[in-house]
């Protein structure tokens, strides 16, 4: 029984906020995590119970092959692409992030830094010598939707300009 690898913890927690209680919608679970062995497997298990409808939720993930080591905040993973959250999706969480920028310099540095790493991880989805996410990536209906939008976004040439200028206006920012 294989799981979708999470390869750190940013990247489990981000995936647990992008998938609300299936009953409510709540998205506010306060999430118990530790190792869980699995029909002879060990998996990182995540488990909790909604606050608005008192259902039990439990996501499992793989164990990743190696330690990624975090280099500030928020480390998603290594240079290997998510198994956990195709492109598209990712493009999504940087849209966001972007889209609601604070005015407080520290908190607006924080929300950046989650576009940035998000759009880096969506860089990780291009193959070496490969101008563009290729479409048998995005495996899911929100990323496919995000995809079918503008599939111009996911050329590098563009990546590379969204994550830089993202990084710019962090910087602009006064950022720490």
């Amino acid at each position: 029984m294989a799981f979708a690898v999470a390869r750190t913890r940013d990247e489990a927690h981000l995936y647990l906020e992008l998938h609300p209680c299936p009953n409510c919608g709540s998205t506010d679970t306060i999430w118990e995590h530790g190792l869980a062995d699995v029909e002879g497997e060990l998996a990182i298990s995540y488990a909790g119970i909604c606050p608005g409808c008192d259902v039990e939720r439990q996501y499992l993930f793989g164990l990743p092959a190696r330690e990624t080591r975090a280099v500030g905040w928020p480390t998603f993973g290594g240079p290997e692409p998510s198994e956990l959250l195709d492109p598209g999706q990712w493009m999504d969480v940087a849209d966001r992030a972007a889209a609601d920028v604070p005015a407080d310099p520290r908190e607006a540095g924080k929300v950046l830094a989650v576009a940035v790493a998000a759009v880096d991880e969506v860089i990780k989805f291009v193959p070496a010598g490969q101008d563009a996410v290729p479409e048998d990536e995005f495996w899911t209906p929100a990323g496919r939707a995000v995809l079918d939008a503008d599939p111009g976004r996911f050329r590098l040439d563009r990546l590379l300009v969204v994550r830089d200028t993202y990084r710019e206006l962090g910087r602009e920012t006064g950022a720490r």
